[in-house]
């Protein structure tokens, strides 16, 4: 169940699947699913949410994604979702197109606080950051669904093909690298110590939120690939749909 917020600094928000935590005008999204965040059903239904009501709430001005100390998220938990049943692996699809939809478009500065490993799905999430952050340490982040035997949904590939520039080598090679490789140079704005990670993070979606024309320019950037992504989730154009499930 999610509480109300008495207060707008320092107040948790809980629910099944994330942790909301409001800093100011800075809403901090965090991955509440132990223990490496990995991506099912109730976890993408309950990001959608999370940032849905972010979008819709004049209070936020920012939001920043985040996992737990040591993994973002582990990608799609491949223990649960092979045994769904077909009108779960639906729902799931679905699920996945209105989270990546509902963040990419978010109309409002969203920073992407990768706090260890990302892969797969979970380097997807970080994809859709405005700003990306990264904790240093010995963590693997790449999209890894050539080796997990996993195909993209329809909307984390039109996040993939707007936002990583070589996807030749990083998707099809399914190469996972430490947060400051090379490989990784244009799809990280910056590489930080983990115990700084959040304050950083939070402080550069609050100076984003003060820019006047943040929203409008954003949009003006996003609205093609945006575009493609409401059309995949209001008219259900997920191929997927027809052979994976």
């Amino acid at each position: 169940m999610q509480t109300t917020l008495d207060e707008r600094d320092g107040v948790a928000m809980s629910d099944e699947r994330v942790e909301q935590t409001d800093h100011g005008s800075v809403r901090v999204i965090a991955l509440a699913r132990p223990p490496v965040n990995a991506i099912e059903l109730e976890l993408v239904t309950a990001v959608a949410a999370a940032v849905e009501a972010a979008a819709k709430d004049a209070a936020c001005g920012a939001v920043v994604l985040t996992g737990a100390p040591g993994v973002f998220s582990a990608g799609i938990d491949t223990r649960v979702v092979p045994d769904y049943t077909v009108e779960d692996r639906a729902s799931m699809l679905r699920g996945i197109n209105r989270m990546v939809a509902a963040l990419y478009g978010l109309p409002k500065p969203l920073v992407t606080a990768v706090s260890g490993h990302a892969l797969g799905g979970g380097f997807v999430l970080a994809l859709t950051g405005d700003a990306r952050f990264a904790a240093a340490g010995e963590f693997r982040l790449g999209l890894t669904e050539v080796d997990a035997g996993i195909p993209f949904p329809a909307g984390p590939l039109e996040v993939v093909r707007a936002e990583v520039p070589a996807p030749r080598r990083l998707v099809l090679g399914s190469g996972v690298y430490a947060p400051d490789a090379a490989e990784l140079a244009d799809l990280l704005d910056r590489v930080v110590p983990a115990e700084s990670l959040l304050a950083e993070a939070v402080e550069e979606a609050r100076l984003r939120s003060e820019k006047s024309a943040y929203a409008a320019v954003k949009a003006q950037l996003r609205e093609p690939v945006q575009a493609r992504l409401r059309r995949i989730v209001e008219e259900d154009a997920e191929p997927l749909l027809a052979h994976w499930i």
